[in-house]
């Protein structure tokens, strides 16, 4: 096998969690271009590996142990010489995973870019270029990280300990790397924070959400925007008007409620009761019409009884979201939830959570079914084995529904085409062009 060079010419890194991982890994890449580190998604043409974790529920954290196990695999054969470890995990358990796993070079916490750049080249810093960041996603996408870190206290959440408080970007930085984007052809862009609805309150010392998209909405080439992580308890009533007014907003919010049950909501410290989020929920429909509301809920939490349980079955049944997820509950140390007795079987969280996605499948079939015959406007996402597959404005990428079109016409990823469904099922349409 050949010698892997001394000097690191070329890095892949691997990223796993949410979207706000991937941004992160987007700028690592960037700072690493900018001195003259180039990125390859190749394994075996790279000289080490970055590994991006997420350390936020058991599964997330199993996924991102395993990852950097097979890293260490690949440097002990030889393909990478150097296995670097960064992200939620690495920042959580670092002691800990020194300890269990042997051939990582260096764990990195989150927010570690420059300590990165400067590790893997011997000591030089990372310099800004003005160029666009390298995005992982698609070209015509991409995620606006707005704000780092979290305010509130969710008893179940480990996220505040681990980013820390929230920070807000400047709204002219925003601006300006959305621009940039824009004019390099991206379309759609999806904004995201641990709480986009709080933005602004630490350096404007009020929430400016609502003026921000509005900034946002009116650069040039700006098709899409979309907001997701929205808190229910900061959601101000401004925000849903301007959601409204701008026509490249996308009627689409991503708000987690996690549970409906008072009970519930008072020992997860939400903020809020069930009569908050109703009124909430009225509001929305009320301001934006057409509007899809995308949420989660956790099962299993620690004293969810079966008439809590019933109840949030109920809720859903009666609330008909367009778009929603499932958690089982996940007993993290650090939490203020940890202290309470997670006596719960693993096997009733999942029941629990299996009725709750059989119920949202019947109701995503019907509004599937609704859509058929109508004319949509879908942004092409991808061309795989012949068909094209796009999503609609109340779709986001990996996470909701998807369109599958047949079509003898030469489509491309990015582009905007008009289509009227002929067939649905619970989480896809179908057409042909």
């Amino acid at each position: 096998m050949k010698k892997k060079p001394e000097q690191i010419n070329k890095v892949s890194v691997l990223t796993l969690g949410c979207a706000k991982n991937v941004v992160d890994s987007e700028h690592i890449i960037s700072d690493l271009k900018s001195v003259g580190i180039g990125y390859t998604q190749n394994i075996e043409e790279s000289d080490a590996i970055i590994v991006n974790t997420c350390g936020f529920i058991d599964s997330a954290k199993e996924e991102s142990v395993q990852a950097i196990i097979d890293a260490c695999h690949l440097k002990k054969n030889g393909i990478v010489r150097r296995v670097f470890v960064t992200g939620c995990l690495s920042e959580r358990y670092s002691e800990a995973l020194k300890k269990q796993i042997h051939g990582v070079d260096f764990y990195f916490g989150v927010n570690s870019f420059p300590e990165i750049v400067h590790n893997l080249t011997g000591g030089k810093s990372s310099c800004q270029t003005g160029n666009p960041r390298t995005l992982l996603t698609p070209k015509h996408y991409a995620y606006i990280k707005i704000s780092e870190g979290c305010n509130h206290e969710c008893s179940f959440c480990a996220i505040p300990s681990i980013r820390g408080t929230h920070v807000s970007r400047r709204i002219e930085e925003i601006v300006d790397e959305v621009r940039l984007l824009a004019d390099n052809g991206t379309k759609e862009f999806i904004i995201i924070a641990q709480d986009t609805t709080l933005y602004g309150v630490d350096i404007y010392r009020r929430r400016m959400i609502s003026d921000l998209l509005e900034r946002l909405s009116k650069i040039d080439n700006v098709k899409w925007l979309r907001l997701m992580y929205a808190y229910p308890l900061s959601f101000p009533e401004k925000l849903a008007d301007v959601i409204s007014r701008f026509p490249n907003i996308c009627n689409y919010v991503d708000l987690p409620l996690q549970h409906i049950s008072d009970k519930i909501l008072r020992s997860m410290k939400r903020g809020s009761g069930s009569a908050k989020i109703n009124k909430l929920l009225d509001m929305l429909r009320t301001k934006i019409p057409d509007l899809a509301i995308r949420t989660t809920f956790i099962t299993g939490y620690p004293g969810e009884t079966e008439e809590d349980f019933s109840r949030l079955l109920g809720f859903i049944n009666e609330q008909k979201f367009a778009r929603l997820g499932v958690f089982t509950y996940s007993h993290e140390d650090g939490t203020t939830a940890y202290k309470l007795k997670d006596t719960i079987p693993a096997k009733i969280k999942e029941e629990r959570r299996n009725l709750l996605m059989a119920a949202q499948g019947e109701i995503s079939l019907k509004k599937n079914k609704e859509l058929i015959g109508k004319n949509l406007n879908v942004l092409l996402d991808e061309v795989r084995n012949g068909l094209y597959y796009g999503r609609t404005q109340w779709d986001a990428p990996d996470v909701d529904n998807v369109v599958i079109i047949e079509s003898k016409r030469n489509l491309h990823s990015g582009q905007f085409v008009e289509i009227t469904p002929n067939c649905a099922d619970y989480y896809d349409l179908y057409a042909n062009l």
